[in-house]
């Protein structure tokens, strides 16, 4: 592992992968904290970076969405490798010169890894802590020489949103300035002027109350603190040496039993001094019920990365969300091309992934974090030879964890528990009539699905997929021509007089002009002040004569762009 830290903190270059443009071959490395990934060249600068704790998986070979753009022998399998990191699992695909290069990044990650999955909630909160100050201290030296000056200090300050005095900062800066007096800070000089700055002061004025105004807590002030304060009983002197021994960082005070500022800190921002009851962290309730009685935390079209239109489908949706603790997905399937079941979201753009490589990571990734059982939501749009084929890939593929005792037994009249079915996998679907023919190639299984949520003008039917595009662009756009009206007119609104809610109906308003000015006459509202009146009307018809001007401005626009997007297109279709 030392090995592993110490070659990528030396650096690599691999070529990252960008869909379907030409790769970029850029220089890699583990930063000196061991606390993220950077890059260069980059255009980013100090962003060019990947945290350690943002990264959810790293996948060997070529697994992801990116890699499956380019043609087979492209790369080595050997060399690739794919970094998920973020809430929404971006992916950083590298491919690297050897085998050898890979299997160290790979392997250093995980390691990197597991060491702060494997933490405790108080070691993780303390390792972010300190780390904080060396992501800002990158940030804000501005010259890149290694220390930062009173000025970049006051920068940082304004931009973190911290309102102290400045001659209040400047009389810490010199504090922390400890190498006589250089007018500058190192980074363990930084790191010391921020946790002067970061102290909580409501955290420290709740010491001083408990503590008659001393910097620290003795065992009987820490007692009447957790009593009175946090609501414990019967606390003991015992109790009270133990949060001392754990918490508190200053080998003097331990010694001497009291508990001081960052020991405090250290206590209240830990797991012992969260209002969350730590018994909690572990299921705690009674699971021998059956499964109709409890609450099942479900994912919505499960395999989509964005919206329901046009987004990407990826099989890594299914191992994020399952690892997440989900424990109902839901697959839709559809008849695809050569016999093999696919799925998407039915009548739009979504990219389609095979139902077999879905089961698969499913497989996989059911129960490593969570024991209790994972029901599929099948929504079922497949002929039955292709019906026949998912059956045959749940059997084959998950094995002894398809629970089929549901099926073994018909007379079944209770629900087993969630207890009871640790480690299985669950199929929730509409069985097909039980006289259906067994040469039948068609059956209905659902009548209310996914497609169901589609407006039927904005379904897109089986064709070319550049006519499918326009379509949902032309909809799109007099959604927003729509949308666009309406905010004009509720711009207009004077809300002293009255509110306009539609366009005025032809029977109650008209215009009339002569030669010297234009009248509105309203029978429905003619006791009105007349001059009131026209001004609204003049307001009304001026905003109705420049939404038409730039209405056909941007009918022109449109067309420019339409005819890009198709070139775009058949440009995809063709790669």
């Amino acid at each position: 592992v030392e090995r592993c830290m110490s070659s990528m903190q030396t650096g690599t270059q691999m070529i990252k992968l960008r869909g379907g443009s030409k790769g970029l071959v850029r220089f890699y490395y583990l930063d000196e904290h061991k606390s993220c990934i950077r890059w260069r060249p980059s255009r980013k600068n100090e962003k060019a970076k990947i945290s350690i704790d943002s990264i959810q998986e790293v996948c060997e070979g070529k697994q992801s969405e990116i890699f499956q753009r380019y043609a087979d022998g492209s790369f080595d399998p050997n060399c690739c490798f794919s970094i998920y990191y973020g809430d929404h699992m971006e992916s950083l695909d590298l491919v690297s010169s050897s085998g050898e290069e890979a299997r160290t990044w790979i392997t250093g990650l995980k390691y990197l890894m597991a060491g702060i999955s494997d933490e405790d909630s108080l070691s993780k909160r303390q390792r972010t802590r300190d780390q904080y100050p060396s992501y800002t201290f990158d940030e804000a030296d501005k010259n890149g020489d290694g220390s930062l000056s009173i000025n970049e200090v006051l920068q940082l300050m304004h931009k973190l949103n911290v309102n102290l005095p400045r001659q209040k900062v400047k009389q810490m800066f010199k504090e922390a300035d400890t190498d006589d007096n250089q007018g500058t800070l190192g980074f363990d000089e930084f790191c010391a002027f921020y946790k002067m700055m970061s102290t909580r002061r409501d955290l420290y004025l709740l010491m001083l109350t408990y503590s008659n105004h001393k910097d620290y807590l003795d065992t009987d002030d820490l007692r009447r603190f957790l009593e009175i304060e946090q609501k414990m009983m019967n606390v003991t002197k015992e109790h009270c040496l133990e949060i001392i021994s754990k918490f508190e960082p200053c080998l003097e005070n331990k010694k001497e039993g009291a508990l001081g500022i960052d020991g405090f800190t250290n206590y209240m921002r830990s797991p012992s001094g969260d209002i969350f009851n730590p018994e909690h962290y572990q299921v705690h309730q009674d699971m021998s019920y059956p499964l109709s009685h409890y609450f099942i935390t479900s994912s919505h079209n499960t395999y989509l990365m964005g919206d329901q239109l046009m987004s990407q489908s990826r099989v890594d949706m299914y191992a994020w969300v399952l690892q997440s603790g989900c424990r109902c997905v839901e697959v839709d399937c559809w008849d695809g091309p050569d016999g093999e079941p696919i799925v998407h979201h039915g009548y739009t753009l979504t990219s389609k992934i095979l139902f077999k490589d879905v089961i698969e990571t499913i497989n996989k990734y059911a129960f490593i974090k969570n024991e209790y059982p994972v029901i599929l939501s099948i929504e079922n749009h497949c002929s039955v030879i292709q019906q026949k084929k998912m059956a045959q890939y749940l059997t084959e593929i998950l094995g002894d964890k398809l629970d089929l005792s549901s099926v073994n037994n018909d007379d079944s009249t209770r629900l087993p528990s969630p207890a009871s079915l640790k480690g299985k996998i669950l199929v929730k679907g509409k069985k097909l009539p039980a006289n259906i023919s067994d040469d039948a190639e068609e059956g209905e299984v659902s009548d209310e699905d996914s497609a169901d949520e589609i407006d039927d003008d904005c379904k897109l039917m089986n064709g070319d997929a550049s006519t499918n595009r326009k379509r949902v662009e032309t909809i799109a756009k007099k959604k927003l021509d729509s949308l666009i009206k309406e905010s004009k007119i509720r711009d207009r609104e004077d809300p002293n007089n009255f509110t306009v809610t539609t366009l005025p109906s032809s029977g109650k308003a008209v215009l009339k002009s002569d030669s010297k000015k234009n009248k509105l006459e309203d029978d429905v509202e003619s006791g009105e002040d007349f001059s009131t009146n026209k001004r609204h009307s003049r307001s009304l018809m001026g905003s109705f004569s420049k939404r038409k001007k730039k209405g056909s401005k941007l009918k022109k626009a449109t067309s420019l762009e339409e005819g890009e997007d198709d070139s775009d297109s058949q440009g995809n279709l063709a790669r």
